[in-house]
């Protein structure tokens, strides 16, 4: 029940369907809203094709501080509450009794099976290593020729431990710094 009430003030109060009769036939807001939708996403991508398109954009590193500072703006929007979310800041009921499940314990792992694991990657890489060496540098090679890596990564995987995929990538585009 108390899902089912919140679906309802969602509809009700985040998307504000409820303000317009029958909004899924074909009703001016649903239109409208889409439009809206549709003019924002070719406006994003006018910005990105101003950037010299998606691989200019990304040297410039543009997608990932749009993505921060809208990351920012929705998560101060949120917190100062200028932003209603049902269940999130707003509608929580008491004290508590909106979290399910409580605090659960983590997992650790013990001493010995952390060694094992070491032990185990070590035997992995001293049985691939003659195939590792040629996966990574195809790995490598692909990187540096801005192709798409998936393939070459899925490939290396079969025969080399996820440190040594990394330190390959990082030594052809170095490492990933924040701005801030």
């Amino acid at each position: 029940m108390r899902r089912a009430v919140a679906i309802q003030m969602i509809i009700n109060k985040e998307l504000g369907l409820n303000f317009c009769e029958n909004p899924w036939q074909g009703s001016f807001i649903v239109d409208e809203l889409t439009e809206l939708v549709e003019e924002a996403v070719y406006q994003e991508f006018e910005r990105i094709s101003e950037r010299g398109g998606v691989l200019g954009a990304m040297d410039t590193m543009y997608q990932r501080s749009k993505i921060q500072e809208d990351s920012l703006y929705y998560e101060s929007k949120k917190h100062d509450g200028s932003l209603p979310l049902i269940g999130v800041n707003t509608f929580l009921g008491r004290e508590g009794k909106h979290i399910h499940g409580g605090e659960q314990e983590l997992m650790r792992s013990t001493d010995a099976e952390k060694d094992q694991q070491v032990t185990n990657v070590e035997i992995f890489r001293d049985c691939h290593q003659a195939e590792a060496i040629q996966e990574l540098t195809r790995l490598q090679q692909v990187a540096r020729e801005r192709k798409n890596t998936f393939e070459s990564l899925m490939d290396a995987a079969k025969d080399c431990s996820l440190g040594s995929m990394s330190h390959a990538l990082y030594a052809v585009g170095g490492e990933y710094r924040r701005n801030m």
